[in-house]
């Protein structure tokens, strides 16, 4: 399949062309490119409210998720001109790139059409890219790691938030991990991360599952390693809502502290989160109106600065 009749959609007064609606695009259960772009639309508020105003790398797979994955910062040529971008610079090779900047759920079915399975923003807003306001807790299981350690996990990463008085976002990953949001004002990248390291020590601290060392080679292979470079420039992980490239069509999901004792990852995919997000709305729309000021979190790396604790270098951008 692949070479059925092109589809116009109308998608909130906008209309986008869907070119191979039924190019098999996730083959655990058969679900094509239309069924992706139907997923999208079913859960609109939430993409869109997750990917608003930010730069996104796209991810996109021409022939379904068995086939070649493009990594995608550049809108092309030829894009309609309601679709929305925002210039970012990369100072690694002096280069900048007009990013999708998603404003209107069109936008995301554009990025369909264009193979899109995976949204992968910035942390940081076109009003100003270089002053992220999101601060992103990502607790990447090692090799040897379970979901039981994950969640374990998890429940600290909320005691440390709760006694900080910050309101923390879960979702999975859509992987083996699971990934916490708190909004910030706009700060600089580097101040974002530096909390993001003093706010993972703390958990390192009170657990052994926990590692945040720099090389993988050092990291305990049976630990949670809480990455923050997440948090640092041009470093993106998928979005709430994004399905992942994977043959079930997992979706990096919003859930519940209350559910992560019971969740599994394997639970959320484009067959089963339509129904859930028409039954409970999308879990993070207040995320915007929960701001955290980071300042305790840049005292403490202050503190282990001034204890002698070694600050890892800044990834390269």
């Amino acid at each position: 399949m692949g070479s059925s009749a092109a589809l116009e959609i109308d998608v909130d007064g906008l209309t986008v062309r869907l070119s191979n609606p039924d190019r098999v695009y996730f083959p655990a259960r058969g679900e094509t490119k239309l069924d992706l772009l139907q997923y999208y639309l079913s859960v609109g508020d939430g993409i869109v409210t997750a990917l608003r105003e930010r730069p996104c790398m796209l991810h996109r797979f021409p022939t379904g998720v068995a086939g070649e994955k493009v990594h995608q910062k550049r809108v092309p040529a030829g894009a309609p001109p309601w679709l929305e971008t925002v210039r970012v610079h990369f100072p690694r090779w002096n280069r900048t790139a007009d990013e999708l900047c998603v404003t209107h759920l069109a936008h995301v079915a554009w990025a369909v059409q264009m193979s899109t399975v995976e949204f992968h923003p910035w942390n940081s807003r076109r009003a100003d890219v270089e002053l992220p306001d999101e601060w992103r807790i990502d607790l990447d299981p090692m090799p040897d790691a379970d979901w039981a350690t994950v969640r374990r996990v998890a429940g600290v990463v909320q005691e440390v938030l709760d006694e900080l008085g910050a309101v923390g976002f879960p979702k999975t990953s859509g992987g083996r991990g699971l990934h916490v949001y708190v909004r910030v004002p706009p700060v600089p990248f580097a101040d974002v991360r530096r909390a993001a390291l003093a706010f993972a020590r703390e958990v390192e601290r009170r657990t052994d599952d926990v590692t945040t060392a720099w090389w993988r080679r050092d990291r305990d292979p049976r630990a949670v390693f809480v990455d923050y470079n997440q948090n640092a420039r041009d470093h993106t992980i998928a979005a709430a809502y994004s399905v992942r490239g994977n043959a079930e069509g997992t979706v990096s999901t919003p859930v519940t502290w209350a559910e992560i004792a019971d969740a599994e990852p394997g639970d959320f995919t484009i067959a089963t989160v339509p129904e859930r997000f028409a039954r409970l709305g999308d879990l993070h729309a207040g995320i915007d109106a929960a701001v955290f000021d980071p300042a305790p979190l840049l005292a403490w790396s202050d503190r282990d600065a001034a204890a002698g604790v070694e600050t890892p270098p800044e990834p390269e951008a």
